[in-house]
């Protein structure tokens, strides 16, 4: 039976994102964080019809036009929320290099 040393301990948190990253699931949920960013931020929950994140950008397809062309106007401001949102969340994973922050809204 082997034993962990004291200095080789490491909290839960750690050994999740280890094990998260090792099952390579962290791209999936931070694609889900996303979008629960989006959710949060736009509003437009709703009326959202379909989101897709792919290097760096957020496309997301509103069944609504009056919300798609209000939320064209504000698309830097949730870039910069959206953003905040994914800093602010301790599961987001900052280091997984095909899913970071986001970069750029489309909507359809």
């Amino acid at each position: 039976m082997s034993y962990i040393r004291r200095k080789e301990a490491v909290t839960v948190g750690d050994s999740i994102m280890e094990f998260l990253r090792l099952a390579r699931l962290n791209s999936g949920l931070n694609n889900q964080r996303i979008f629960s960013a989006w959710d949060e931020v736009s509003g437009a929950g709703k009326y959202t019809v379909r989101r897709f994140y792919r290097a760096g950008v957020l496309y997301v397809t509103l069944a609504s036009s009056a919300a798609r062309t209000h939320l064209s106007g504000q698309l830097d401001l949730l870039l910069e929320r959206i953003n905040a949102v994914l800093a602010q969340d301790p599961l987001f994973d900052r280091e997984d290099s095909s899913t970071g922050y986001v970069k750029e809204i489309r909507l359809k």
